[in-house]
């Protein structure tokens, strides 16, 4: 076991050197830690109040009040995110939520109204749902390689643990030597550092085919319908982090009610519950990059959403406090599972152009689902008594992900394709110096098709359409009846065309000894790329008049034979 723990230290450590060797990583993820452990915080502080206010039903409708408001919103705001650079959403974020949780802090020391201050959390709250969109949408662009994407998501989801742990903790000591009002101004602070942290952050921003609208239904719903359009990527992480949400909307309630009614821990016990999340994400996540460096991670985001209902299930049979601790703790485990596999799938499967959209419609939807987990659980607590509501709803995680696990081996199957297809383009010269977002939105364009031996391509004089990279097999160009050269794997052809505008300049077949298997890549994302960064650019146009050169030549210096 101790091999296994120090295995799992050296690889988290490698994950985190990658994104500490970064600046724009490194400002990034403190801006997130600080964000998530103000949020984690609130969730205390703001539960504490409710229940002084008015028991768990107040507890669980003020919940659900806060996040349908974001749910609504969050998406609407991201066409803004999609449009602009995104770190100055996370800056104007950061500035919103400081201002009004700093005004329900000074509420709740002076005696103010009891509404007053749900309003602030709320407006707070809808700022803090388009936070995690704009950060999923920023990250690809500041990493250089899928690995290095895993490896920034993996510390983020050993940032968001931290913020379990220490947010909670944080606010049970505020609560019990301060009171109420220092959570709130601590949310308050840490949340305009948050936006501070990432001001002037330095990146290439990704070229996009079209800027993305500022208004209007079509732009808002992009990125419901990119989630619709890709059922069994997309719609299968959605469909399952709904059942997590669900889940977690209903341990919102059940964390209050254990803590106080079931296992009379006080007020303070909400937080060392919270905490207790946080502690078991924090293993969870020493252990992940170990699990998800090697693949799988549609897999093991499947194993993190089972892992938030199980505990729930054994902590309604056993209800005590190591056993609530060592529950609470293994949904903490799930919960790093679930940053590391389902963001990192997420962000690699989605258009660049709608990511912040994609993923706002994402945490739209998983926030109904928190809203009505917390809405039904005081319901199920009246009718069926906290401890088999526990048992109920801890079923609904395990039974999703069971139905839905053959799904998630195909996309497994699916993102180690992708794998294959950037290693390919990645070896293109021109290519060789895009960033790895745009490679890898690149590498979601493409359709692979086979030609028979001997069959064509294309011929000299057709329109040009598309640009190819070998997969295998062997391809003869021709120019006026002559072959000019043979071209082989990772070799790229077709380009001429569409960067210089005209018709194809020799025609392509396939050899007659073997089948020739292509990745075509569209013109549209091809010049988008290849035009947008200026050492693409530059590298495209040389390996075009090389080419050109090339064929000027004829088959009398290119070796080539009459055909």
């Amino acid at each position: 076991m101790g091999g296994v723990f120090q295995v799992g230290v050296k690889l988290r450590t490698g994950a985190v050197a990658q994104v500490a060797r970064s600046t724009p990583l490194r400002r990034a993820q403190l801006s997130f830690g600080l964000a998530w452990a103000s949020e984690w915080a609130l969730v205390v502080g703001l539960g504490v109040f409710a229940f002084r206010e008015g028991g768990a039903a107040a507890v669980g409708i003020v919940t659900a009040v806060r996040m349908i408001p974001a749910a609504l919103i969050a998406p609407f705001a991201a066409t803004v995110a999609d449009a602009a650079r995104r770190e100055l959403t996370l800056l104007c974020i950061g500035l919103i939520r400081a201002a009004t949780l700093g005004a329900a802090a000074v509420l709740i020391g002076a005696g103010g109204a009891t509404g007053a201050v749900y309003a602030l959390a709320i407006l707070a709250t809808i700022a803090q749902a388009l936070f995690r969109p704009a950060h999923s949408a920023l990250l690809p662009a500041l990493c250089t390689s899928p690995q290095q994407l895993t490896s920034a998501n993996v510390v983020r989801g050993m940032l968001d643990s931290l913020a379990v742990l220490g947010g909670p903790l944080l606010a049970a000591a505020l609560l019990a030597t301060s009171g109420l009002a220092s959570v709130f101004a601590f949310c308050a602070a840490a949340s305009l550092a948050g936006g501070l942290v990432v001001v002037a952050l330095p990146y290439d921003v990704p070229p996009r085919g079209e800027r993305p609208a500022r208004g209007g239904a079509r732009a808002v719903l992009q990125g419901f319908s990119a989630i619709g359009a890709d059922r069994g990527g997309l719609g299968l992480i959605t469909r399952l982090g709904v059942a997590q949400t669900f889940t977690r909307g209903c341990l919102n309630v059940f964390s209050v009610v254990v803590a106080i009614e079931l296992l009379d821990l006080g007020n303070g016990g909400v937080g060392v519950l919270n905490a207790a999340i946080g502690a078991g994400a924090v293993l969870g996540s020493i252990l992940t990059f170990r699990l998800v460096g090697h693949g799988g991670l549609a897999v093991w985001f499947g194993v993190g959403v089972t892992l938030w209902g199980v505990p729930l299930v054994f902590l309604g049979a056993v209800p005590e406090v190591a056993a609530a601790i060592a529950a609470f703790a293994v949904v903490g485990i799930g919960n790093a599972l679930i940053d590391a596999g389902g963001f990192t799938v997420l962000a690699r499967l989605a258009d660049e152009a709608v990511l912040a959209r994609m993923f706002a419609a994402f945490e739209a939807t998983l926030t109904l689902g928190v809203a009505a987990g917390a809405l039904l659980t005081p319901l199920l607590i009246d009718l069926l008594g906290t401890r088999l509501a526990l048992v109920a709803v801890g079923l609904v995680t395990p039974v999703a992900v069971a139905v839905r696990w053959a799904e998630l081996r195909r996309l497994d199957v699916r993102m180690r394709v992708r794998d294959a297809d950037i290693e390919l383009l990645q070896n293109v010269p021109m290519l060789r110096a895009l960033p790895e977002a745009t490679i890898e939105q690149l590498a979601g364009a493409l359709v692979h098709v086979e030609v028979a031996p001997g069959r064509a391509v294309f011929a000299q004089g057709d329109p040009g359409e598309d640009v190819y990279v070998i997969e295998s097999g062997s391809a003869e160009v021709v120019r006026d009846g002559w072959a000019v050269a043979t071209l082989g794997r990772g070799d790229c052809f077709g380009e001429i065309a569409l960067l210089h505008e005209v018709v194809r300049t020799a025609g392509v077949s396939a050899s007659a000894d073997a089948p020739l298997r292509l990745s075509v890549l569209p013109r549209s994302p091809f010049l988008t790329a290849v035009t947008g960064y200026p050492a693409s650019a530059t590298a495209g146009e040389r390996v075009v008049t090389e080419r050109l050169d090339a064929l000027a030549a004829g088959p009398e210096l290119s070796g080539g034979d009459p055909t």
